[in-house]
């Protein structure tokens, strides 16, 4: 039983290829050969016009826009090179400032330094001409400067110097040096 089926889908398989081939034929002689001769009749059409190509309206438009599109971008970009000179320029005028300001940060630094080294030249010079004066004359001296002021003077003398001066003061004074010397360093951090 198998041989018979398969022989009954071979031989229909085989009619209709066959029927497909006859019929393919049969267009052919029908219709007449006209498929070759229709293409080469195409073939010396398409030799007797000329390639170029042709506008047409929107192409015309196209070309327009990319034109325009070119114009606007050569426009921005001339832009750009030119703000990117003025910020070269203004990076450079910026670097000369901040080393014109360092330099004036560091002769201002020095003239500090020059001038606290001078303050304290004199006063240390103005402490020593009190420590060398006779009590007495320094005490009154003393009574009639502001306590901050005359303490100041006290802290930066010997101790022995000082305590002179300190014995020949009055009491209140004397009172008012003191607390000003112990409290000059009490809010002085200690952490």
């Amino acid at each position: 039983m198998r041989a018979r089926i398969s022989r009954r889908k071979r031989f229909g398989v085989l009619h209709i290829v066959a029927g497909f081939l006859v019929a393919s034929a049969m267009i052919r002689l029908g219709g007449g050969v006209t498929g070759p001769a229709m293409a080469d009749e195409a073939i010396g059409m398409m030799e007797e016009t000329t390639i170029a190509p042709v506008l047409t309206g929107e192409s015309d438009a196209l070309l327009a826009a990319f034109q325009d599109r070119e114009e606007r971008l050569a426009a921005r970009e001339a832009m750009l090179r030119d703000r990117m000179q003025a910020l070269h320029l203004a990076e450079v005028e910026i670097e000369d400032k901040l080393q014109a300001l360092l330099a004036a940060e560091t002769a201002l630094s020095e003239m500090i330094i020059l001038a606290d080294g001078a303050a304290e030249t004199d006063l240390a010079r103005l402490t020593s001409v009190y420590e060398n004066m006779k009590p007495k004359e320094a005490a009154a001296l003393f009574e009639e400067m502001p306590p901050q002021f005359a303490a100041g003077f006290l802290g930066m003398m010997r101790p022995d110097a000082a305590a002179l001066i300190m014995t020949q003061l009055e009491p209140e004074t004397a009172y008012s040096f003191s607390v000003v010397l112990a409290g000059r360093h009490a809010n002085v951090p200690t952490q």
